[in-house]
């Protein structure tokens, strides 16, 4: 049986937030099985407990934002991408501001955390969403046109492809194509960090935004050229990390999905209403375990890389 998975110990991080500023401690706990990701504030007195699930976010303005009753958490994304990219079910998030810390803008970080924790096998079946017809979302037209969609895949395989005109962009790749049956997250995506150019954040920042924001969490250019120091660390290190991003946004459903995704251009915003899509449509999912772990995709027994 392809069974579930948690961490074997807590384990705790401090950082900033990158749009609060903020700085904020999140301590990662074990859960039961069919916890799923539950993300608890415990800076609130009495503060509801935030379930993931497509209805759960509330803004999806530069980043994925969860609510539930007094309570929010900004900026989950990156670690939900490494929850999904190491097979990760059941984790109590506790957070003591309202966003979860940027650390070094990528998920490696988290990688790191959850994999220093020990990640123990549970004995509860794994559950999956397999898409059973293709969903599709879109949104503008001609140049400005973005879709995401997902189709029926046995597996998970994202495609994405991002349309920078800037030249620090245009001389790296602008499509990938990551199937995280590969066992590769870790080292081909987890380390992808989030980026931005100077005009944008200078504006961001006069509107209360990117106060956390620097050259040791971002990958920052101006019109012509990467500003850190070290350059890249994927030679198309910005469409790794919209693959990255995308793979957090969608792991909100709840489950992990048994689907192909593929976008153009899309965003935080776009991956929220294609799960919301797939959700109004029950006809085109079904959830389904694996008794006989043989069955199930290739590569998802041993989700667990090593560094």
């Amino acid at each position: 049986m392809l069974k579930q998975s948690t961490l074997k110990s807590i384990t705790h991080a401090v950082g900033v937030g990158l749009h609060s500023g903020q700085r904020v401690e999140i301590t990662l706990h074990p859960a039961e099985p069919d916890t799923g990701i539950v993300f608890r504030r415990v800076d609130l007195a009495h503060a509801d407990d935030i379930r993931v699930s497509p209805m759960s976010v509330t803004d999806t303005r530069l980043a994925s934002t969860l609510s539930q009753g007094n309570a929010k958490v900004h900026t989950v994304e990156h670690l939900m991408s490494a929850c999904v990219g190491l097979g990760i079910d059941n984790l109590v998030v506790d957070i003591t501001a309202e966003e979860i810390p940027i650390l070094d803008g990528s998920a490696a970080s988290f990688v790191y955390l959850l994999q220093s924790a020990g990640i123990v096998v549970q004995n509860a079946p794994r559950k999956f969403v397999r898409v059973l017809q293709p969903i599709e979302v879109r949104e503008g037209a001609g140049d400005n046109e973005k879709w995401a969609r997902l189709e029926p895949y046995h597996g998970f395989k994202l495609n994405f492809q991002i349309d920078f005109n800037h030249p620090a962009v245009d001389s790296t790749g602008q499509q990938v194509e990551f199937d995280l049956g590969s066992g590769t997250y870790a080292r081909e995506i987890g380390r992808a960090r989030t980026f931005g150019f100077t005009k944008d954040v200078e504006m961001m920042r006069a509107n209360g935004l990117a106060l956390g924001g620097g050259l040791d969490n971002a990958i920052v250019m101006d019109d012509y050229k990467v500003l850190n120091a070290e350059g890249l660390r994927y030679d198309d290190e910005f469409v790794k990390h919209k693959i990255l991003d995308a793979m957090g946004d969608l792991y909100i459903l709840g489950k992990p999905l048994l689907a192909s995704y593929s976008a153009h251009r899309s965003g935080h915003a776009l991956n929220n209403k294609l799960l919301r899509q797939l959700e109004a449509q029950p006809e085109s999912w079904e959830v389904v375990t694996f008794d006989d772990s043989s069955k199930a995709p290739a590569g998802f027994t041993k989700l667990v890389p090593s560094w």
